[in-house]
């Protein structure tokens, strides 16, 4: 079951932004999670620096966060870790040929008022109402 945790989604989702519009600031570049990776991996992109430094703070931030302030994310899973990785992977592989991701369209994309990144938000969150729908409720799981 997953808990409603409107404060810490509320700061998650309010720094996501702020890093968002810091990127397109600093280096007019969007913040999209899948775009930024694919230009760390070989070939890699001229400008991998920022990449990596957005990434690594991508990872980092919330450790210290997590770890200066105690909190813990209780986390566990009826899906076994090598099906999660390979869930990971096959999502990795669909945004790539997708051109985007949730970040770059539903973020970024939304804020600009693109109707390529508005369609393909709208179409992200359909599929994922779909797919726990028949989870949840057709196959009985989770």
């Amino acid at each position: 079951m997953t808990e409603f945790t409107p404060v810490m989604s509320l700061l998650g989702g309010a720094l996501i932004g702020l890093s968002a519009v810091l990127l397109m600031a600093f280096h007019g570049r969007i913040a999209g999670m899948t775009g930024i990776l694919t230009g760390l991996l070989p070939p890699v992109a001229t400008d991998w620096p920022w990449r990596a430094a957005f990434l690594g703070g991508a990872i980092v931030a919330p450790m210290l966060i997590l770890g200066l302030s105690g909190y813990t994310i209780p986390y566990s899973s009826p899906v076994p870790t090598p099906w999660v990785i390979a869930g990971g992977l096959i999502v990795g592989v669909g945004v790539y040929f997708g051109s985007g991701c949730t970040s770059g369209h539903g973020v970024c994309g939304m804020a600009r008022l693109s109707p390529r990144s508005i369609a393909a938000t709208a179409t992200f969150l359909v599929t994922a109402m779909i797919t726990v729908f028949v989870i949840r409720h057709l196959l009985g799981g989770f």
